[in-house]
């Protein structure tokens, strides 16, 4: 299906010469820096790659499978970024082209383009799960604990996609975030000209930016969280039922079965969207919801003929637990969008503040964010206590079995907030094809109706950026939080496999040896000393809340100073190429090209491997109670403020929309003009730091069970 709908967009019409030339430009640029930064990535995964080989073949405190389930991991990451890019860069000239003659046209071609991405993550992602559930069963056969084997080693793949999803992420993000900084501070402050104006040398890099940062970054990133919460639900399953072998496959496949079934529910979805000539905001956005929604309701009444076929035990209840973790996901995009589009108060109240100064903007902007934060943490904490009660069927005795069960509905209500990715990954993809869209109307001059109409796309996609962003670090708390109990699972292998070499573990309290085979996730809390009191559970605590504003300094810095030398190089073009201004001489659109490519090259490696570096130390240092209190300072930190920086930007770049659209001044305002201060500091809070923090605790949690066995050797 992703394929038929790139050949019906590589059909359509792409306009004018100019408007081709323009696209090609864009296209150029986005391949250009993909092939760059696929070689840098390379090299770190080569030397992540050899280490885990020596872990695993000269240590051997790893398992053997994990260099090659890493490499795989990166690399259909990569691929599913690399074919949402491909297919953005051509639709974005083909959207323009049809909004010339309506808006339903442009938006069909947008949106079912967005569709490539979607299709092409859940399909990689399922053919991923599926080829190494295949081999690896051939090879655990009659291994009384082969399934918990299976699906704990699988999980380790979920590290190469989580990291090729953070050098993706932060990557794409400082790339376009010093492009559009640059353009909209010396372009659209200081020389007032529009965006995405021709004149401007920073519009090809911008437009670049968009789909390096929010198409190939956001596709790698929910590669990621689709397959680790199939896979972290799967290995649940195989522990929670280990004494019931025959619920134990039912539990293991049951998410990958929801997961499937969505899929065509997703399709189903995407035929839904639609629109009518002259539509509103409300009317953009409800044709999305129209497909968004149909797709959840439909997965929802599947889930329970999926559990209940399969005789799962408890199937009404981990059915509702998957139901907790759909309402969830749309909970979080309705509350998204309540802050972040010019269609409600928060957002208005921002544009309106535009009339006292770019100070009052920031201000109101920064508050709106941090209250927009209440509705997902508390939703996301209902939701855990709900998924957790369902499965146990409101047993909260804290046995060893409820603990395992209720983790397991954990586990399962991500899955089902994943379940149609397919769609709802398309709305987040739309957008910057929707923005190019409108780049390419602007410097091809196509006229006002056309420009019109591409706004109305450009702002219905900010709007769904802003959405699929909180959809995105919401799946990421579920994930991180059903991860986290897959860590303390990979730690009892760990631990199995060093007492087959001959250790022993003397219990800290008893003195007595300590059985790992036969214990459990209590036993190993106890034997760990995992609780509050423990000082080396609440240091990891800081240090991973610490991480999560260390590594959006880091990344946040990263794009100021990539986009100071935008703004040298674009004030140095209108000072040095004479008529640049009034149009009679052509800019040097490669240079800003290479200055964003580089500086993203350059500046992506150190938080990068920041992420990757602090739960190894930890571990080593902490062992594992300071790396259980690392992830869950870094799940709570980390999700709190992605929200904060998500929304926060998604407000400020409406709120200049707001003002574009003719409200307090319109164009060249002096409220214009605060506002676009407000959304060039909202830039780098949106599309770089705030989006690479559910990477971030994700990402934790990977390189914690991944180096395990490793933690386990200093313990």
């Amino acid at each position: 299906m992703a394929w038929f709908f790139f050949r019906s967009m590589m059909s359509a019409d792409e306009g004018t010469p100019r408007m081709r030339e323009i696209a090609g430009h864009v296209r150029r640029g986005a391949m250009a820096y993909l092939k760059q930064q696929y070689k840098v990535v390379g090299i770190v995964f080569v030397v992540l790659a050899i280490v885990f080989a020596f872990m695993a073949y000269g240590l051997k405190v790893q398992n053997p499978w994990v260099p090659f389930a890493f490499l795989t991991g990166g690399f259909f990451s990569g691929l599913a970024g690399f074919f949402g890019m491909k297919t953005a860069t051509y639709a974005s000239g083909r959207t323009a082209n049809a909004a010339r003659k309506s808006l339903d046209g442009g938006l069909k071609i947008a949106f079912r383009s967005g569709a490539v991405m979607g299709l092409t993550v859940v399909g990689l992602g399922l053919l991923d799960i599926a080829i190494w559930f295949v081999v690896l069963s051939q090879f655990y056969q009659g291994d009384n604990m082969a399934l918990i084997t299976i699906t704990t080693t699988m999980l380790t793949f979920g590290m190469g996609a989580s990291t090729q999803a953070l050098f993706a992420r932060v990557g794409g993000g400082i790339y376009t975030k010093a492009a559009d900084v640059g353009a909209d501070i010396v372009g659209k402050v200081e020389a007032d000209i529009p965006e995405d104006d021709p004149r401007n040398p920073a519009t090809i890099a911008d437009n670049v930016g968009d789909n390096v940062g929010d198409v190939a970054g956001m596709g790698a990133d929910l590669y990621e969280s689709y397959c680790g919460s199939i896979l972290s639900t799967a290995a649940l399953g195989a522990t929670a039922f280990a004494l019931a072998p025959e619920m134990q496959m039912k539990a293991v496949i049951a998410p990958m079965l929801i997961a499937a079934v969505g899929v065509f529910l997703s399709i189903f979805g995407i035929y839904l969207v639609r629109t009518k000539e002259g539509a509103t905001m409300r009317d953009l956005l409800r044709s999305l919801s129209v497909g968004t929604n149909v797709s959840a309701v439909l997965i929802a009444a599947a889930t329970f003929a999926i559990l209940y076929l399969l005789e799962i035990e408890n199937w009404l209840g981990l059915s509702l637990s998957v139901i907790t973790g759909l309402s969830a996901g749309v909970i979080i995009g309705q509350a998204t969008e309540y802050y972040t589009s010019h269609s409600y108060s928060p957002t208005q109240k921002i544009s309106e503040a535009g009339q006292t100064g770019s100070a009052t903007v920031i201000i109101k902007g920064i508050g709106t964010g941090m209250i927009s934060t209440c509705i997902p943490v508390v939703t996301i904490c209902v939701a855990i206590m709900l998924s957790y009660m369902f499965a146990n069927n409101f047993d909260l005795t804290m046995s060893a079995s409820s603990i395992s069960h209720g983790l397991y509905g954990i586990g399962i209500a991500a899955v089902g907030m994943l379940s149609t990715l397919g769609i709802t990954l398309a709305t987040d993809a739309y957008g910057p094809i929707a923005d190019n869209a409108g780049g390419n109307a602007e410097m091809s001059e196509l006229g006002e109706e056309v420009r019109h109409r591409t706004d109305a796309l450009d702002a219905l996609g900010n709007t769904t950026a802003a959405t699929g962003k909180g959809f995105a670090i919401g799946s990421a708390a579920l994930t991180a939080l059903a991860l986290l109990a897959s860590y303390v699972e990979e730690i009892k292998i760990a631990m199995i496999r060093a007492v087959e070499g001959g250790r022993e573990f003397i219990h800290p309290l008893t003195q007595q040896v300590f059985d790992p085979a036969n214990a459990t996730m209590p036993d190993f809390m106890e034997f760990f000393q995992v609780n509050l009191m423990n000082p080396k559970v609440l240091v990891g605590a800081f240090i991973g809340a610490m991480a999560a504003f260390l590594f959006c300094g880091l990344t946040m810095e990263a794009v100021g100073r990539a986009a100071q030398k935008m703004v040298e190089e674009v004030r140095r073009q209108f000072r040095e190429i004479k008529g640049i201004l009034e149009g009679k001489a052509t800019p040097d659109y490669g240079s800003c090209v290479e200055i964003s490519t580089r500086a993203a090259q350059h500046e992506m490696i150190f938080p990068s491997l920041l992420a990757i570096a602090i739960p190894i130390v930890v571990g080593m240092l902490l062992g594992v109670a300071g790396v259980l209190g690392l992830l869950v300072g870094g799940l709570a930190g980390g999700f709190t403020l992605a929200v904060f920086m998500a929304n926060a930007g998604g407000a400020w770049d409406n709120a200049k929309k707001m003002v574009e659209e003719g409200n307090f001044g319109g164009k060249g305002s002096f409220a214009h003009k605060a506002t676009i201060v407000g959304d060039t500091v909202g830039d780098p809070f949106k599309d770089t730091s705030g989006p690479s923090l559910n990477i971030l605790i994700k990402l934790m949690s990977m390189v914690s069970i991944v180096m395990a066995g490793l933690t386990i050797a200093f313990a």
